[in-house]
């Protein structure tokens, strides 16, 4: 991902429509608008976009976690819309989050994805990211998620 007009930057309340216009394509279960506003208020600092050419062509939404024994990123939302993607967006946007994560100490990532969402499985596999455990019924629909981790190395 690069080249004139391509541009990966922290979210503002002003990209919340763009945002929730690309969460309605790529879920089932979206998230509401108002879910991504107190993430941004929350998690402004591993919240990110990009921009291309003006057009928000995916975000990541990520916070931390402390067990009381180890601090991880969780990445709670991530998505590139159809237009865009096989651009290296994706890519970008989740090493952009786990530097962050790595900035604030964490020692590694989580995420959730849906059992049945394989092209996603394989995307985080190439990241370095390996599956944990299975959650039985996380999704509003019933579908278990996969928990994938991926450890930092410092």
């Amino acid at each position: 991902m690069s080249g004139p007009g391509v541009f990966l930057r922290r979210a503002a309340a002003a990209d919340l429509p763009a945002i929730v216009s690309i969460e309605r394509e790529c879920f089932i279960d979206p998230w509401e608008e108002e879910a991504f506003s107190q993430a941004l208020e929350c998690w402004a600092d591993c919240f990110f976009v990009v921009a291309v050419n003006g057009d928000i062509a995916g975000f990541i939404v990520g916070g931390l976690e402390d067990t009381g024994e180890e601090v991880y990123g969780h990445i709670c939302n991530f998505a590139v819309t159809e237009r865009y993607r096989h651009r290296g967006i994706g890519r970008s946007l989740v090493r952009r989050a786990e530097h962050q994560f790595a900035l604030r100490l964490a020692g590694g990532v989580q995420l959730e994805v849906r059992i049945s969402n394989t092209a996603a499985q394989s995307f985080y596999r190439r990241l370095g990211y390996s599956p944990v455990f299975t959650i039985g019924g996380y999704y509003s629909n019933g579908e278990d998620a996969i928990m994938m981790m991926k450890w930092f190395r410092f």
